[in-house]
């Protein structure tokens, strides 16, 4: 901090010098070149100070393990966990995911970019009126139809109307919009995401084909002997299956008054935050029950999926010590590093009195030695416990579930196709804007696995049956 008020001090005093200078061309470009350099050198270590607060080290994660965090969020990553607990960027206003963008994605901007999302969203409607009147739009805009990161317009598109073809949002501010949605989010940072290539609407995964970890079966058929001098082997090869993604649309509607494009930093603000928690809660409602037709494919209706069934006399609407053990040994082994508890938040208070039995008494689970007065502990296990509102309702199939998400995987396009019109909402004085996203994902899983040893079929998707 001193460092940057020195650096401050000197752009001053250049900044003094440089009105003295106007006779002299030559000391002024000069003089000028400074105050740049100045200028430059204070924007970095602030980024570089704005980076260090960014994330929030909470209690029992090490120097050296934040450290690393850091790193990984440099390097474009979105959400960090270290020793199961989440890292993630702390009071971040949309500027600063527009310049960490421009850090991670290589965008260069320059003069013929906008200055706002605001400014290019006025963009966007002023070509919509102006088209109706024979004017060329912006030059700063895209065209969806011309861009490599869309396919061309759908049959029927007009190429002067951009309220069919409509254009793209600028890489920065359509890259900081996913940025933040992935930072509010609890699903979307924790999937296996695979960005798709501007000339396709989908991608083909090749995954192994294994059920069983029985000898014979494991990778889908790889099997190893043990063999005596001059013994032979059979032949053998692993089971290869695709998983095929294939792009959905999920479109949203803005309504923007006249009032508001008038105030284009008043529309940053309120258009990006809407954009990133409605793509953020439409993507995450889809990765939790997706049905697979005309929007991914959710883990709770993945074949893949082991539902614990309830116990013996247990009453409707309640979770017991048994359910969550029970759930514990079904998650499979190499995932419960990874795994994660989601429930309705309506849960828990079940798991505040939750208690384990030991002969005549109990002994709380959820709860710290000191009751109710300290804090809870939030995790089952080790592993956090996270209240999201897409589980269902306490009862049912989907309140509680333990899935491990590095399990699950995402496919999209980065580029956003936003296109406006003003007959939407005529009488109400409002102008629409419609935005696409396109993605698609699913479980890699598609069948619980059977151990080597034991009958309990193992997964990634755990849930409580309906009770």
């Amino acid at each position: 901090m001193a460092k940057i008020h020195e650096l401050a001090g000197q752009r001053a005093a250049l900044a003094e010098k440089l009105s003295t200078l106007v006779a002299d061309p030559a000391a002024y470009d000069d003089c000028k070149r400074q105050i740049d350099d100045v200028t430059s050198q204070i924007t970095r270590m602030k980024e570089a100070e704005e980076l260090q607060r960014s994330l929030a080290v909470p209690h029992g994660v090490s120097q050296a393990q934040a450290e690393d965090a850091r790193a990984d969020m440099v390097r474009g990553a979105n959400i960090v966990e270290v020793g199961g607990t989440r890292l993630a960027r702390t009071g971040w206003e949309f500027d600063d995911y527009v310049r960490h963008a421009r850090r991670t994605s290589g965008f260069t901007g320059g003069e013929n970019s906008f200055r706002s999302f605001g400014e290019n969203l006025v963009a966007i409607r002023n070509a919509a009126e102006g088209a109706r009147m024979g004017y060329q739009p912006d030059s700063r805009l895209v065209r969806a139809s011309d861009d490599a990161i869309m396919t061309r317009a759908p049959s029927g598109a007009n190429e002067m109307d951009p309220t069919s073809g409509g254009f793209l949002v600028q890489t920065d501010f359509a890259t900081a919009i996913f940025m933040r949605a992935y930072d509010m989010g609890e699903l979307l940072g924790r999937c296996q995401k695979l960005p798709i290539g501007g000339n396709s609407n989908g991608i083909k995964i090749p995954a192994i084909d294994e059920t069983s970890r029985a000898t014979g079966s494991r990778w889908g058929g790889v099997q190893s002997y043990w063999l005596n001098e001059a013994g032979a082997v059979s032949a053998a090869k692993p089971k290869f299956r695709l998983i095929e993604l294939d792009l959905k649309k999920l479109m949203s509607l803005f309504y923007a008054t006249d009032e508001m494009l008038q105030d284009t930093t008043a529309l940053t603000s309120v258009a990006n935050q809407a954009f990133s928690e409605e793509i953020m809660f439409m993507t995450e409602d889809s990765i939790f029950r997706g049905s697979g037709a005309g929007q991914p494919l959710g883990f709770l209706n993945s074949p893949a999926k082991v539902a614990v069934a309830k116990e013996t006399g247990q009453s409707a609407g309640t979770i017991q010590y048994e359910n969550v053990l029970k759930m514990w040994s079904r998650m499979w082994s190499r995932s419960r590093a990874n795994s994660v508890w989601f429930i309705n938040q309506d849960c828990e208070s079940q798991l505040y009195a939750m208690a384990q039995v030991i002969g005549t008494a109990g002994v709380p689970v959820y709860l710290p030695a000191n009751g109710i007065s300290g804090q809870p502990y939030g995790t089952l296990f080790g592993r956090p416990v996270i209240p999201v509102e897409y589980a269902d309702t306490l009862g049912t199939e989907g309140d509680i579930t333990l899935v491990d998400l590095s399990q699950y995987v995402l496919a999209d396009k980065n580029g956003v196709q936003a296109a406006s019109s003003m007959h939407v909402a005529f009488l109400t004085n409002e102008m629409a804007f419609r935005f696409v996203y396109r993605v698609d994902g699913e479980p890699i899983w598609h069948a619980p696995l059977t151990p080597y040893k034991g009958s309990q079929t193992k997964s990634p998707f755990i849930t409580l049956a309906t009770r």
